[in-house]
């Protein structure tokens, strides 16, 4: 009734065969994942410190480069800018939402250190908000 597969699969399913491409456990993945989320909320962060200098600003921008630089194997992040010509509103907007994508990451792969660290910058940038919208 069904014709025999002739070829051989794509997929290896013998145990202990190998590939010719690299692969990436899931852990690895969301590392990454989360190392760029990081990232990002680091630069918008720096972005903020430039326009609204702050010893709160200051203490997160170190504790998210070393998580950054923890989640990449000990390799700093490189400072990016880019975001000069967004309201300080707008970067307050962009931060709470990395940290918001940076939480789930986090709480998916049980970093408790960074979904603690991430939780408190949402925090930060939602009480940041109204101040900002309601004064402009």
């Amino acid at each position: 009734m069904y014709e025999p597969i002739r070829t051989k699969s794509v997929h290896s399913t013998v145990a202990g065969a190998r590939s010719d491409f690299p692969h990436r456990s899931r852990e690895e993945e969301l590392d990454i994942q989360l190392a760029g989320h990081l990232a990002a909320l680091l630069a918008v962060t720096e972005e903020l410190r430039e326009s609204v200098p702050s010893a709160d600003l200051d203490a997160a921008s170190v504790r998210l480069a070393e998580q950054v630089a923890r989640l990449r194997g000990g390799v700093s992040p490189v400072p990016s800018g880019g975001l000069a010509d967004a309201s300080v509103p707008v970067l307050h907007a962009r931060a709470h939402a990395l940290a918001g994508r940076a939480l789930v990451v986090a709480a998916s792969r049980a970093d408790t250190v960074v979904a603690i660290l991430v939780a408190e910058r949402m925090d930060a940038h939602a009480d940041a908000l109204p101040s900002l919208t309601a004064a402009s």
